[in-house]
């Protein structure tokens, strides 16, 4: 199955390119939810986090490192989110990092506490 990622690698879809290389690419969400908010994908398609093998995030920390010099949030700052399976949240089934920076970000209650607590 060919996600949507997929498709801006295979440069079927347009993207705002901020880095990339023969393994990841980075590139401007189109719905930013910060001043700065770029995903950053493998080119080879996995689930999920779940599913990659670790030796390829050793890899992608690295090119992560690099976007996020380029960017200049190295200095500032920035939040890294990865959503795993339904219940996080993630919406397409490509393994995918959201960096999100440009400002001081607020941490919203992601969840309803009563039920967190059935977890501790």
């Amino acid at each position: 199955m060919s996600t949507i990622f997929s498709k801006i690698i295979k440069g079927e879809i347009p993207c705002n390119k901020v880095l990339e290389d023969d393994e990841f690419l980075a590139f401007h969400d189109i719905n930013p939810r910060a001043p700065i908010h770029i995903l950053v994908i493998p080119k080879v398609e996995y689930k999920n986090f779940q599913s990659v093998d670790p030796a390829i995030m050793e890899k992608m920390t690295k090119f992560i490192h690099r976007v996020a010099t380029h960017m200049g949030l190295d200095k500032s700052g920035y939040r890294l989110i990865a959503n795993n399976g339904e219940n996080a949240g993630q919406e397409v089934l490509h393994l995918h990092f959201h960096m999100l920076g440009g400002a001081k970000l607020t941490w919203p209650n992601v969840t309803n506490l009563d039920e967190a607590k059935k977890f501790i």
